[in-house]
């Protein structure tokens, strides 16, 4: 699928001939990825054309005069375009052509040189586990770095991934952002303007099914099982007190298999839970808690009158989706700047044989977004698993998917995405 580039503001500079240049703050997922001038980006699309021939989407065309402002808003639009479409192929997205320039682009923007560093990489129980790589090792190269000191089965990497995670004093932890496989994490921890931020490994999988193809595994079940203490510590997983007390037991029993086992029957299990945000739904302004996965939305809505109210959206009745950047940067000189302080995520929704349009207001969106392509991408393999005469999709299990998403349409900041 598109991933979620935008470039909602660009800056002209002066050059060293005395002449000026446009450069063009790029964001991924709410996040600033890098800032490149147009040349760059030129550069970088005739040596991947050279590669990939006319695969390549269009790009944006030279202007031998100078730009008026509504052809450079233009051509800032154009520039949002092709990052997202040119993520569209896989073969592009592994290509040394295509993660080599991104490498450089994000090295060069936060001043970060080729080195060796220590990375620490936090799992579900608390522990850290420190790993030695290169400042410009991409997010897949550290996990498989991770996944060979714990002893994760290679096949297996694709069910988990690394994340940008937020701790607060109190115990209250914060599933930020999945860094995608050509993000450099220790670039984005380095770069951030947000305290308390660490990268931690957790499954990435939406669908609790899938823990049964991580079982024969021993790392990958320690993982799963940490996680799954971790979310029920949380109070993201639901359990009722008969099923805790039953799980508690396990735990001391230390009986991994039956407690997993017991943990698929429980409320919201294997689902990833978002901060507290506010949504239009039953009216504007009230407060729900977002629980996403087992193919649907949950909110826990708090009404006027304080009382709560359960609402599950079903992502099979899920039309689109859209995120939007509603706010405007003023100052992008300074350290890493965020989209995430003014987003909303709409989408469309068929009740009662009609579509509404429900609107959620949340930092995260740009997080709830990835994963409800996730959702989606899980959806269609097993349909294809279940259905031969479908086309194969097992290409893209999971972690290289080849998953058709629909037409995006990118405004200032707005991004678009179809449903099933």
């Amino acid at each position: 699928m598109k991933m979620h580039f935008c470039i909602p503001v660009s800056q002209q500079r002066p050059d060293a001939l005395g002449g000026r240049y446009v450069l063009y703050s790029v964001y991924l997922d709410g996040f600033l990825f890098c800032k490149v001038r147009y040349s760059q980006l030129h550069r970088w699309n005739e040596q991947l054309r050279r590669v990939f021939g006319n695969c390549l989407p269009p790009f944006p065309p030279k202007y031998y005069l100078a730009m008026t402002t509504s052809m450079a808003d233009e051509r800032r639009d154009q520039l949002e375009q092709y990052l997202q479409n040119v993520t569209m192929d896989p073969n592009m997205l592994r290509s040394d052509v295509f993660v080599d320039f991104l490498k450089l682009v994000q090295l060069d923007t936060f001043s970060i040189t080729t080195e060796k560093a220590s990375l620490d990489i936090f799992l579900p129980d608390g522990r850290s586990i420190k790993v030695e790589i290169l400042t410009s090792d991409t997010a897949e190269r550290v996990l498989e770095v991770v996944s060979h000191k714990i002893g994760l089965c290679q096949e297996l990497l694709g069910y988990f991934g690394l994340f940008l995670i937020r701790s607060y004093k109190e115990g209250k932890l914060s599933v930020i952002k999945k860094l995608v496989d050509f993000e450099l994490p220790y670039v984005s921890l380095r770069s951030s303007e947000v305290e308390n931020f660490k990268v931690g490994l957790r499954k990435w999988y939406l669908d609790p099914s899938l823990d049964s193809r991580l079982m024969d595994c021993r790392a990958a079940v320690d993982l799963i099982y940490m996680q799954a203490i971790q979310d029920i510590e949380k109070e993201w997983a639901k359990p009722t007190e008969v099923q805790r007390q039953k799980l508690e037991a396990l735990q001391k029993e230390d009986n991994q298999a039956k407690f997993l086992e017991l943990s698929q029957e429980v409320w919201h299990y294997g689902y990833v839970q978002l901060d507290p945000c506010t949504c239009d739904y039953p009216e504007p302004g009230c407060g729900t808690v977002l629980s996403v996965g087992n193919n649907e939305i949950s909110c826990c809505i708090t009404l006027p009158d304080n009382q709560t109210q359960d609402v599950i959206f079903q992502m099979n009745r899920v039309k689109c989706w859209q995120v939007t950047f509603l706010g405007t940067l003023l100052d992008t000189d300074g350290p890493q700047q965020t989209l995430n302080q003014n987003l909303e995520l709409r989408f469309q929704y068929s009740e009662e044989s009609h579509w509404q349009w429900f609107v959620l207001y949340t930092k995260q969106a740009f997080l709830l977004s990835s994963c409800l392509k996730k959702m989606i991408s899980e959806k269609m393999v097993k349909q294809a698993a279940e259905n031969p005469e479908m086309k194969d999709y097992s290409s893209f299990l999971p972690r290289k998917s080849k998953i058709k998403t629909a037409e995006v349409d990118c405004g200032l900041g707005t991004i678009k995405e179809e449903g099933l």
